[in-house]
């Protein structure tokens, strides 16, 4: 089902560089467990004057790591409600 390739560059990380996201004036708002990605998809946006036919794989690659951010973070929500059904259930 759905045919989904991992893209093995789109993991999300959890310690970022907070130098290197200050030093490519990466927005604050913006520096999640995918802003590794962001600062080369940036870097190329300025380089293009932010043609939107360019960029295409770091975009890409980019959104992909949010998506992934999105996934983790809905089974990391799953996983806590099953230990807090778990421990009601204990309790009564």
């Amino acid at each position: 089902m759905g045919g989904h390739h991992a893209n093995p560059h789109a993991k999300p990380l959890a310690n970022q560089d907070e130098e290197a996201m200050a030093n490519a004036r990466v927005p604050i708002a913006f520096r999640d467990t995918c802003a590794h990605l962001l600062i080369p998809l940036n870097k190329c946006r300025r380089e293009t004057w932010w043609n939107p036919n360019k960029c295409g794989h770091e975009r890409h690659t980019y959104e992909e790591c949010l998506y992934n951010s999105y996934l983790q973070r809905c089974e990391a929500k799953v996983q806590e409600n099953k230990i807090l059904a778990q421990r009601a259930a204990a309790e009564n």
